[in-house]
């Protein structure tokens, strides 16, 4: 049976088939206002290719950057939020702290439901979840009147202290769910994130909300044209966290599906990482619009519960919507190969945020795009060729990206050369990249000399080497199938599920047994999503537990592994506070804040599955602008079909369909046994 993945990004959708004869791809171009019409096409033209139909597809595994493109867009449905009377403005308040000190032009996210759609109710539930008033059936009454009067079509319901007993937002929940009929989506804080700190609960309920009419409208559509056409397999979603989930339980909490395609990026290289034996490993996926950093330890990629989207000023931290649900610990830079450079008004060159995307995409298009882009940079300089981009999917034409960095950046920078400047926009870019993770590993405690960097993406691999270089890192892995590596790492992800809840609660108070019972009640949550897809005997389950001195911002995760042993918890969390932060606190109880259940499906490295062959051309030449000599240098251009497992130094260009491999001077490229290309430098 054929296995299919589908990645849906801003610029290309990608498609790939798993068969017992290897693996195919291919890209198509995203359609924005229908973004299932480009996934569809996708599957059709690649069963085509394969002389297949859809009745012989086993499992078809989706990520997509819609909820993401809803949130950022603010295109989701018109949505209220139900609360704890008194405590309407939380989602204004935020931290109530600035997240620039000294700047006064910041600007805050507008809260996804404003205030006239935030309605408090008189109700309340103690810190120890005793309750202290029940709501009204009278007064929900008259809300879902106003909430209809409104036309709100979703409703998000988010009480205080709702973490630790949800029982007034399950009642207020379902008493809507009958006044209203079904007509109107209604999301509980307690089942969409349980954990302590109403402000990120509300915010990612709310979120969780506002985009679930706009998936499941997606979702259902997608899969009615799947099995119109046959389809009668499995439909798994891609987790934020890099694990799968069904389509029910996707539809049910979409917004755990924010990160759902760089995920499968990262998937992709924590699998390669494990395959390679390369224990550091820092991922960069560059795909059209943007560019991710993941640093991955041991095959396993950093994580975190806690993660903001859409931004409002400058890309910083802090200034975008908080959501607590689990995702990989990723870094996103407007770097892909549709964004934008510019000169500004001080003369300086930009690189990105903004993207071409691929209406009408990059001026190399030919799509009415005028903008000069990264992608126009890399034709101008000849690292890559017009003929076969992405595929064939569409043609370059040079005299377009020369045109549009000639006049955009060429003129008004000064240059003598159309190639200079595009080397610089390049360079810029790199730098940018480069900058990115540098700054992400100090955050982390990482050096990031020490990592492998492995790339994926249609443009990771023709940027590596640059970024090596500036990072100080002399080995680069690149990936078999690395152009469309999401979608390969979404067939490498298992079906995974995960669930949090707050206990707050001083380790020398901790109630065993009630903590037990606790820990039991939610892994049989977890577990009987997960069996939904996997047989009970191939599921594995994890307890992780975040702890802290009491008082304190900083909380660090440990494993349980096993029986819960309280005196094996503190020596560990001892060990790892005095690792971390150099000293440890006296005379300060520890206390256990959240304990968060995990459960997948047990999968054994698969064996590797080597592409499609196809025959190789052997070698030819390419001339490419070089910035540090300023003037072209001739490179060898080699099939990676073609490579035979011998040492090529560079410069090199490795050519396959879907990507690029520019192996600079100073660099040296060799086909691993399993199938992926090994760079080196040559330190001197």
């Amino acid at each position: 049976m054929v296995r299919v993945a589908i990645d849906i990004g801003g610029t290309f959708t990608d498609v790939v088939a798993e068969t017992s004869d290897g693996i195919s791809s291919i890209k198509v171009l995203t359609t924005p206002q229908a973004p299932n019409k480009a996934a569809i096409d996708g599957v059709d033209r690649i069963l085509c290719d394969l002389s297949l139909t859809y009745q012989d597809i086993s499992t078809i595994v989706h990520g997509t950057t819609l909820a993401t493109n809803a949130l950022i867009e603010r295109s989701g449905a018109k949505t209220a939020l139900v609360t704890t009377a008194g405590f309407r403005d939380v989602l204004e308040m935020r931290y109530e702290k600035r997240f620039e000190q000294y700047a006064l032009d910041i600007e805050m996210p507008e809260p996804l439901v404003p205030r006239p759609l935030r309605f408090g109710i008189k109700e309340r539930i103690l810190a120890d979840g005793s309750v202290l008033e029940a709501p009204q059936d009278d007064e929900i009454d008259v809300l879902a009147a106003h909430l209809h009067d409104q036309q709100v079509k979703a409703v998000a319901v988010g009480f205080l202290h709702s973490y630790r007993n949800s029982s007034h937002e399950a009642y207020v929940a379902n008493r809507l769910g009958e006044l209203f009929g079904g007509d109107v989506t209604i999301c509980q804080s307690a089942e969409v994130a349980g954990e302590i700190r109403e402000y990120e609960r509300f915010s990612t309920v709310c979120a969780n909300a506002y985009v679930r009419p706009l998936m499941s409208r997606y979702l259902a559509q997608l899969q009615s044209q799947l099995q119109t056409r046959g389809f009668s397999g499995s439909l798994m979603m891609m987790l934020s966290g890099g694990g799968l989930t069904t389509i029910d339980q996707a539809m049910r909490f979409p917004i755990r599906l924010v990160e759902s395609g760089p995920a499968g990026g990262v998937a992709l290289a924590a699998y390669v990482a494990r395959e390679m034996g390369s224990n550091k490993t820092l991922s960069l996926d560059i795909g059209g619009t943007t560019a991710k950093i993941c640093f991955i330890e041991n095959g396993l990629p950093q994580t975190t519960r806690r993660f903001e989207v859409a931004r409002a000023w400058r890309n910083m931290k802090g200034s975008g919507l908080p959501i607590r649900v689990p995702t990989v610990e990723l870094v996103e830079i407007g770097a892909g190969g549709g964004s934008i450079a510019r000169v500004d008004a001080l003369g300086r060159l930009n690189v990105g945020p903004k993207s071409a995307g691929s209406i009408p995409g990059p001026a190399a298009y030919g799509r009415g795009g005028n903008d000069a882009t990264i992608t126009d940079a890399h034709l101008a300089t000849g690292n890559i060729d017009a003929d076969g981009f992405a595929g064939g999917v569409i043609k370059l034409t040079p005299e377009l990206a020369s045109s549009a960095i000639g006049e955009h950046i060429q003129k008004s920078l000064g240059i003598d050369r159309v190639e200079a400047a595009a080397a610089g926009i390049i360079e810029l870019a790199d730098e940018t990249m480069a900058n990115a993770a540098r700054v992400h590993g100090i955050e982390l405690g990482l050096d990031v000399t020490r990592f492998d960097l492995l790339v994926s993406g249609g443009g990771g691999a023709v940027h590596a080497a640059r970024i090596a270089e500036k990072l100080g890192i002399s080995r680069i892995i690149v990936p078999q199938n690395a152009g469309v590596g999401s979608a390969v790492g979404f067939l490498r992800s298992p079906v995974a599920f995960e669930s949090a809840i707050s206990v707050t609660t001083r380790i020398d108070e901790v109630d065993v047994e009630f903590l037990g019972k606790l820990i039991s009640e939610q892994l049989s949550y977890v577990r009987k999503i997960v069996a939904e897809a996997v047989s009970m005997d191939r599921i594995i389950m994890a307890t992780k537990v975040d702890m802290r001195y009491q008082g304190q911002g900083l909380e660090l995760t440990l494993d349980i592994n096993g029986v819960l042993d309280l005196a094996e918890l503190e020596i560990s969390f001892l060990n790892c506070y005095e690792a971390q932060v150099g000293f440890l606190m006296q005379d300060i109880p520890i206390e256990i804040v959240t304990i968060s259940v995990s459960a997948r499906e047990l999968r054994e490295l698969d064996k590797p599955v080597m592409s499609k062959k196809v025959p190789g051309t052997g070698e030819a030449k390419r001339n490419i602008y070089d910035l540090k000599a300023q003037d072209f240098l001739e490179y060898c251009v080699i099939r990676r079909s073609a490579l035979d497992g011998a040492v090529h130094s560079g410069p090199t260009v490795v050519s396959e369909d879907q990507t690029t491999t520019l192996v600079r001077p100073d660099w040296s490229v060799q086909l691993s046994d399993t199938g992926h290309l090994v760079l080196e430098r040559s330190m001197l």
